[in-house]
């Protein structure tokens, strides 16, 4: 319902600053809104005051008094609002709400003013831990057992003793600062009127009734203090814009008497509220100024040593013993000022003195901050959590801007990331935008801009704790933002920078994608190995190179920012890595050595070719340096046994499955190419003892090795069919052809029997030998249909075939049939007046069987051969 009021407030904050639609605290009568300027995107709060909300704690003021008398009781208590924010305008301290944008009157009568970013007040804090201790309670009573982190509050509630401390210390120093020197009573130092901000830093605000003291003589622009009026609680109206008198001091209800010891005494009412259970004043007055008086008029009724100051929780000894009875006392000048309660020794301890180094840091003179931050990492463990997330680690972070502190402060930085509970969120939020400004990181590809030695320090300091950041940090935010840095140290000049960087690697790759290890980071670092003429560089490059071909075995693939796979694939291995390797010129020992080692990860990767050919040379050179020793040697050895054997393998394996893949094909052709017969001559094969003596010896026929030469002429010679002659006495008819060859048989040329040259004529054709002459007779037309198995002529009937034998011709002069001899060469050219070209014959054939002798008897024994000699 407040937001839709927000929203129909006119006024310049509205118009320049993005206002949150809910409060986020409530300060008094002022709602606080989180709100960011427009232009500068500056965060702020702003405060709201609804004159609405005046209104519905007087139902019946309506029919009592007129309006004009409730409106200036309204009006009074604006004026008092305005003279809250109006204050603030005017002091500046540290200790004190500082103010952005002045207050303005809204359109509906309400006030709106913006202070520095808040994010709540005492207040509110301590009513979280009453409804926190509230809640345990109930469990408690319920039989519900209480474990560690099942608490409904954050642990954020609770107040520590060291904050409680340091916000004491601060309100003190703010109070001492408005009594001496802005010469003011703040009149309501209350838990409302104290603002912590996000550094947790306590801040004094609600000066709505301040005031000069009575024994001021200085000039002043504020209207002195009222107390008849301001003791006058008025029930019609909030008590939030009225004096709260449970923590006002006897001096203004009883004496009349305004002075900065008031002051001290609602301080020591606050610090009693801080320690009591409920978090509230030991004074219950409920705004009326007899029961106040009443309280007072009793020892035992008024908080005193001897009552515990009437806490319900014990109270710390120094307290105790030292700080209230001089704060909580009845005679003004018994009460130690702020100076005096500053150096009490409520505040004397390590973590307290430390603090206030700290806030008095910008102050100090270099070598003491440099001892301070040498020195501070001893006691960090022992600070809060929440001064350490809220107070210490901000400090910390706005000494960055000095770069001559800036190693040590980082130190202690990542010192603190390492303790808090919630780092994460810390380290996202606070430290990795400052490291962003410190080194100009801006995007992954942007420039990195101007090299800084100043910074070599604190560059180092980041790369040794980039471990710690990756556990932090997203996996784009440490693309984004630190794999930059980590570029930035690579092209450092300084060794032991670039060194640094090269060491880290091996814990970011689990947060890296395989894409930014090939494409961003392995190219930089093989720039660095390439152009580094450090030796220990050198080693440390081929380390990382070692890393990247194989995978960090160390990486933690169970936690957040595992990654799939973070080695380069074979293509980068074999292509990039290798080169580099290969290019290696030193032999010193170390090099080599480390060389070794990234050789047996690019073998775990490389196809076997590529080790055969590549790798295996490299290696036998590398291996015969002459400063390497036997062990270092046979290191080399056992790599280069270990490949041959891989490679050895791998090409067995190969060869294996080819040949099971095709088994029945190379079966048939190895018993093909052995069956075939030799071509030598003096071969004895099918060739019997017995049969060769009968023959010589005239003894009886020989069949055997006709058949035999039948059957080799057959499997050896190709057969050719040849047209019968008219002057056969029989058809012939074709023989068959092998049925494991279709058309070329696996023959050599060499089983033909060699051709012999014709002689030209003086005519310039092809004549045969006067032998062949004779031998040959005029050819007879024959119809190329006769034979249905004669081959159809050749496409190349006009050249001379050199491989076709001649048909066989008759013979008229008592010679016989006669079969031409194999090595006859036809001329195509050569005719007779009665001769006719013969039709041309397939080269492989079947040849027809010899025809029968005149009277188509069949010869025996020798007769056979007849035509042979």
């Amino acid at each position: 319902m407040f937001s839709s009021a927000l929203k129909s407030f006119t006024s310049n904050i509205t118009a320049n600053y993005t206002i949150a639609p809910t409060p986020s605290s409530i300060a008094g009568a002022w709602k606080v809104f989180d709100g960011k300027k427009k232009s500068t995107g500056k965060a702020v709060s702003v405060f709201v005051f609804d004159r609405k909300s005046l209104e519905h704690q007087g139902g019946g003021l309506e029919s009592r008094q007129n309006a004009s008398a409730k409106r200036k009781i309204h009006d009074e208590v604006v004026e008092r609002l305005k003279k809250e924010a109006s204050s603030l305008a005017r002091l500046r301290h540290p200790n004190i709400l500082e103010l952005t944008e002045p207050v303005e009157d809204t359109r509906n009568g309400g006030l709106m003013f913006a202070t520095e970013p808040v994010t709540a007040t005492l207040a509110g804090l301590l009513q979280e831990e009453d409804a926190e201790d509230s809640s345990r309670s109930s469990r408690h009573r319920s039989g519900r057992l209480t474990i560690e982190g099942d608490d409904e509050f954050p642990r954020e509630a609770q107040i520590d003793e060291l904050e409680i401390q340091k916000g004491l210390l601060q309100i003190s120093k703010g109070l001492e600062f408005l009594h001496e020197s802005a010469g003011l009573v703040h009149g309501n130092l209350t838990p409302d009127s104290i603002c912590i901000n996000q550094k947790s830093d306590w801040k004094i605000s609600g000066l709505g009734f301040s005031g000069p003291p009575d024994t001021s003589t200085a000039p002043s622009n504020t209207p002195p203090i009222a107390l008849s009026e301001l003791l006058y609680h008025d029930h019609r109206l909030p008590g939030t814009v009225q004096l709260n008198l449970d923590y006002t001091s006897p001096d203004f209800v009883m004496d009349s008497n305004i002075s900065s010891s008031a002051d001290m005494f609602s301080l020591g009412l606050v610090i009693l509220a801080l320690y009591n259970s409920p978090h509230e004043s030991p004074l219950h007055t409920s705004g009326n100024i007899t029961a106040y008086k009443k309280i007072f008029t009793s020892s035992s009724t008024a908080p005193t040593p001897s009552n515990n100051f009437l806490c319900a929780k014990p109270l710390p000894r120094q307290l105790l013993t030292e700080v209230l009875p001089r704060l909580i006392t009845r005679k003004p000048l018994q009460r130690m000022n702020a100076r005096e309660f500053q150096q009490s020794a409520f505040f004397d301890n390590i973590l307290m003195s430390t603090i206030r180094f700290l806030d008095s840091l910008p102050a100090k003179t270099p070598n003491e901050k440099s001892q301070f931050m040498r020195g501070l990492p001893r006691i960090l463990d022992q600070f809060p959590k929440s001064v350490l997330d809220k107070k210490v680690l901000p400090a910390l972070l706005e000494e960055t801007k000095d770069r001559e502190l800036l190693a040590l402060v980082l130190a202690n930085v990542f010192k603190m990331i390492e303790i808090l509970p919630f780092r994460q969120r810390a380290f996202q939020d606070k430290v990795l935008p400052q490291l962003r400004d410190i080194f100009h990181v801006t995007g992954p590809k942007s420039g990195l801009g101007d090299r800084d030695v100043s910074k070599e320090s604190g560059l180092v300091v980041v790369l040794e704790n980039v471990g710690l950041i990756s556990e932090n940090c997203s996996g784009k935010s440490f693309k984004d933002d630190i794999l930059p840095i980590i570029q930035l140290g690579l092209e450092s000049p300084t060794h032991s920078v670039v060194d640094k960087s090269l060491s880290c690697i091996s814990s970011i790759l689990g947060i890296l994608d395989f894409s930014t290890i090939k494409n961003d980071l392995f190219p930089i670092v093989a720039i660095v190995f390439t152009k580094t003429s450090s030796l220990s560089i050198k080693v440390r490059g081929l380390e990382v190179l070692g890393i990247l071909c194989a995978g960090n075995p160390s990486t933690n693939t169970t936690g957040a920012h595992a990654s799939n796979s973070a080695i380069l694939d074979k293509y980068t291995v074999q292509e990039k890595v290798f080169p580099l390797l290969k290019g290696i010129k030193t032999k010193e020992p170390a090099v080599v050595m480390a060389a070794l080692n990234v050789f047996k990860e690019v073998g775990k990767t490389a196809d076997s070719d590529f080790l055969a050919t590549e790798i295996l040379p490299i290696l036998w050179s590398f291996s015969l340096g002459p400063l390497l020793n036997l062990e270092q040697f046979q290191s080399f050895m056992a790599l280069i046994k270990s490949t041959s054997s891989k490679i050895e393998q791998e090409q067995t394996r190969k060869l294996r499955e080819l040949s099971s893949g095709t088994n029945g094909s190379d079966n048939v052709r190895s018993n093909d190419l052995m069956s075939m017969p030799s071509n030598d001559p003096f071969s004895t094969s099918g060739v019997d003892e017995d049969d060769f003596a009968r023959l010589v010896l005239g003894k009886g026929s020989v069949s055997r090795p006709q058949a035999q030469r039948s059957q080799t002429t057959n499997s050896l010679s190709p057969t050719w069919p040849i047209s019968p002659s008219p002057s056969m006495g029989s058809v012939l008819h074709p023989r068959q052809a092998p049925s494991s060859r279709a058309i070329t048989p696996d023959h050599s040329l060499g089983s033909f029997s060699a051709l012999q040259p014709s002689s030209p004529n003086i005519l310039g054709r092809t004549t045969t030998s006067p032998h062949s002459w004779n031998a040959m007779q005029p050819m007879q037309p024959a119809s190329v249909n006769s034979n249905p198995w004669t081959s159809p002529p050749s496409v190349s009937s006009g050249l001379p075939n050199a491989w076709s034998s001649p048909p066989t011709m008759s013979n008229t002069t008592g010679w016989g049939n006669l079969q031409a001899p194999r090595n006859a060469m036809p001329n195509s050219g050569f005719t007779t007046g009665t001769s006719q070209a013969a039709p041309q014959l397939s080269n492989f054939g079947i040849p027809p069987p010899p025809p029968l002798a005149g009277n188509g008897a069949a010869k025996t024994g020798l007769d056979k051969y007849e035509s042979l000699i």
